[in-house]
């Protein structure tokens, strides 16, 4: 009987939360403890990639934390960042963020639709002749550099922040009694194997959202319960109503 589920990933701030019905409808105590954490590279670290903040004229941003590193390494640095900065962000709702920083009207920004930086690409093409900065995660991959090559725009990513495991406590392991896990990412999965190496699944189902993740689960040896997105179930909290309801069942 499935009663306490551990959702890798932090609380939701709003009680409309889909997980919040899931509670409800199955009777469920739901814990939310993300796994992993991102943590900024210190200034002597992103030195050594040999980039220059003040090079570029413009950056492009694909997340709060990319915005957060970028800021936070020029603070460090010493270097201010000039007025005529571009920002180009793959959502509006990232570009918002950037007043976290920097007084929003002031300042060039520009934002696409989807969160893809495809749909942003365009925008960036009729600024061809600004020089682009990336900041990114030490786990990525050369989709947005070939995309940015193919359209010969001026562009260097650079690593600002890394994905590591957030360590549990003693007290935490001492009392880690879920009936269930989810993951979103196989550090997730990683971060399980670092913190409890003599983890013996028995009856704990495990559930993964994402083909990377699934994979993570059965490499590490591991029985997976429960896969999204299906095309029933798109989303995790969709696939594990249905999966609770059916459990329920039998």
């Amino acid at each position: 009987m499935i009663k306490k589920i551990l959702v890798s990933q932090p609380k939701p701030s709003s009680e409309k939360s889909p997980y919040h019905d899931i509670a409800e409808k199955c009777e469920v105590e739901l814990v939310f403890r993300p796994f992993i954490k991102v943590e900024g590279l210190t200034p002597k670290e992103f030195r050594q990639q040999k980039v220059n903040l003040l090079d570029h004229t413009a950056v492009v941003f694909t997340s709060r934390h990319a915005i957060d590193n970028y800021f936070k390494l020029a603070k460090e640095m010493r270097v201010t960042i000039p007025e005529t900065m571009k920002y180009f962000c793959v959502t509006e709702t990232i570009a918002l963020y950037i007043q976290k920083y920097v007084q929003y009207r002031k300042r060039k920004v520009f934002f696409g639709n989807t969160g893809k930086v495809d749909d942003l690409v365009p925008t960036m093409v009729k600024h061809k002749t600004e020089k682009y900065l990336v900041p990114m995660s030490d786990v990525h991959n050369d989709s947005i550099k070939n995309l940015l090559d193919a359209k010969k725009l001026t562009h260097t990513e650079c690593v600002m922040y890394r994905t590591v495991s957030n360590d549990f406590t003693p007290e935490e392991v001492e009392t880690f009694d879920y009936d269930m896990l989810v993951f979103f990412s196989p550090a997730g999965v990683n971060s399980l194997t670092k913190n409890f190496p003599d983890f013996v699944q028995g009856d704990i189902a495990i559930a993964t959202f994402g083909p990377t993740t699934a994979k993570a689960v059965k490499d590490a040896g591991l029985r997976l319960d429960l896969e999204a997105p299906s095309e029933k179930y798109p989303s995790m909290t969709g696939a594990l109503l249905h999966y609770l309801l059916e459990h329920d069942e039998d």
